[in-house]
C-alpha cells in the first residue's frame, strides 16, 4: 500500500486515521474496531462490508 494513498484515507464511519496491515490485507481504524479487506489492490472502504475486530470500544 503505498504511504501517501494511505494517509489520504478515512475511517467512512469516523473518518479517523487507517493503519494497514499487510500479513491480513486489511485497513484497520482502531477507534471503531473495524478492518477493511484490500481485493486486488483495491481497498473495500464499506462500512457494510468491514470486519468487526471486537465489540469493546476504547475509551
Amino acid at each position: 500500500m503505498d504511504k501517501r494513498l494511505l494517509e489520504t484515507m478515512a475511517c467512512p464511519a469516523c473518518k479517523g486515521p487507517l493503519e494497514y496491515h499487510q500479513q491480513e490485507l486489511e485497513l484497520v481504524c482502531q477507534h471503531d474496531q473495524l478492518a477493511f479487506r484490500i481485493v486486488d489492490d483495491i481497498p473495500i472502504m464499506l462500512a457494510s462490508e468491514a470486519r468487526q475486530l471486537s465489540s469493546a470500544k476504547p475509551d
